[in-house]
């Protein structure tokens, strides 16, 4: 089993991407995003964080945590990509509490919020969203049928005047209230078409 929390070497200044999500299950797809970021954003990890249950998904299908964690631990190499239940761990629900229990336990870490376009236009529906965007910056990245919408939705239209060229991603590790869209090619893998497709194969 996984470290819930993660670990790395003694740095001056670290900096941690954060890619939280359900991972119910993890994919390439997952990867993808983790290994764009370390590149653009000049990080020395992303933790794949495995949300112990999103208030904003239903329970139902969701597999248990230690499963969905090993899941994430697969797809990582547990060096610069690290699987982590920290949320567990602090016993926190809400991206605010985490964020917040994070600063505190990691005060010499620059932490990077990792997003696809999916959860920018969710955004405005976390608790106290505008409280995170003030305190922590994030990177944007493209998610078929989400792009177009979210970036001219209500969490970029409020936060435009924080938002960096993608050019000057590399600048959001020293920035707390910067954001950034990440022009990528779009990974089609979803966690929602692996269940389909292993329910398929179960039947058939």
């Amino acid at each position: 089993m996984p470290d819930p929390l993660p670990r790395f070497g003694d740095r001056r200044r670290t900096r941690v991407g954060l890619l939280g999500g359900s991972f119910n299950p993890a994919h390439a797809g997952h990867r993808h995003v983790a290994d764009l970021a370390l590149r653009r954003l000049g990080l020395d990890q992303v933790w794949l964080m495995v949300s112990p249950g999103n208030p904003l998904k239903p329970r139902a299908g969701m597999a248990p945590l230690p499963e969905r964690l090993a899941s994430a631990a697969a797809i990582g190499d547990g060096r610069r990509i690290v699987a982590t239940a920290i949320e567990a761990a602090f016993g926190t629900r809400y991206s605010v509490d985490t964020l917040r229990m994070l600063r505190r336990r990691f005060p010499r870490v620059a932490f990077v919020w990792i997003m696809g376009a999916d959860l920018l236009t969710q955004l405005p529906a976390w608790r106290r969203w505008r409280e995170i965007v003030r305190k922590m910056s994030f990177a944007v990245l493209p998610r078929p049928g989400y792009t177009r919408a979210a970036l001219v939705g209500q969490a970029a239209r409020c936060l435009r005047g924080r938002r960096r060229p993608a050019h000057e991603a590399l600048l959001l590790a020293r920035a707390t209230t910067s954001w950034a869209f990440l022009p990528a090619p779009e990974n089609a893998m979803s966690a929602t078409a692996l269940r389909a497709a292993n329910q398929l194969g179960a039947v058939s």
